[in-house]
């Protein structure tokens, strides 16, 4: 599959068939990993814990026997930059046809951190599961899709912009068409969909539109959502980032994240 084809397939996995990943697949995973960079140039990086061994589980998960989890230390952008590695990792996953789902969450965090050797200086914002997805999803899982319409997404109206936030943007590049469905197809928490674009000649400014109160976390996990519809934009219409807020007029709770010039 090409890329495109990854991100218009690949779904978040809560239910697994059990069967553990295999050692020729884990090997490929382990060499892609390590070959990972994001356009911060901050390194994140990646660990692969055994859930029996390490004594990990998530309540919203079955069948999983293998997580990956993902580390990066507290710098500026450090948020952004893990949320474009992990779902670079992500994507590869399911081009071997392995499930993930991003968990921020819902699983015992101090157990989690410890296993994979998070230092005081580092956060470890998600982790997933890897594994095989099984025919027939939970009940439960079935019951979170529908609780936050995983498989509804804003309309491009509502999410892309010329020159402001007043018009929406009308593309006529096939290339840039095609980025901006990867950026609204991008998982995101509690599917919040927080990236909106304005398109400035060549250059797409990414803003962070914030819905869920960070104050009281470590990080903001919406800036790694932006992360995430960072990569799938890259992913497809290449470009180069930059950070350098441009004389836009934001909406309220609108915030600059990225420049990406193509």
């Amino acid at each position: 599959m090409d890329m495109m084809e990854l991100i218009r397939t690949r779904k978040s996995v809560r239910t697994f068939d059990g069967k553990a990943v295999t050692d020729a697949d884990r090997k490929k995973l382990t060499e892609f990993i390590r070959t990972i960079q994001n356009p911060y140039e901050i390194p994140v990086e990646f660990v692969l814990l055994d859930a029996e061994a390490h004594g990990l589980s998530s309540p919203v998960l079955k069948g999983e026997q293998l997580y990956i989890a993902g580390k990066v230390r507290k710098v500026p952008h450090c948020e952004e930059a893990f949320g474009y590695s992990f779902e670079k990792m992500v994507l590869y996953a399911w081009s071997l046809g392995i499930g993930t789902t991003w968990i921020g969450g819902t699983m015992k965090r101090e157990i989690f951190e410890r296993e994979a050797g998070v230092q005081p200086d580092e956060i470890m914002p998600c982790i997933s599961p890897l594994g095989f997805p099984a025919k027939k999803r939970s009940l439960k899982e079935i019951a979170m899709r529908t609780g936050i319409k995983a498989d509804k997404r804003k309309p491009d109206q509502e999410l892309f912009f010329e020159r402001g936030f007043s018009a929406p943007m009308q593309p006529d590049d096939p290339q840039i068409t095609a980025a901006l469905e990867a950026v609204r197809l991008a998982p995101s928490a509690v599917n919040k969909q927080p990236w909106r674009i304005v398109k400035c000649g060549s250059s797409y400014h990414f803003y962070e539109v914030r819905t869920l109160s960070a104050d009281d976390a470590p990080w903001d996990v919406q800036k790694v959502d932006l992360g995430i519809a960072i990569c799938h934009f890259m992913s497809i219409a290449g470009g180069s980032l930059t950070v350098s807020e441009p004389e836009i007029k934001a909406p309220e709770h609108t915030v600059y994240i990225a420049t990406v010039t193509v």
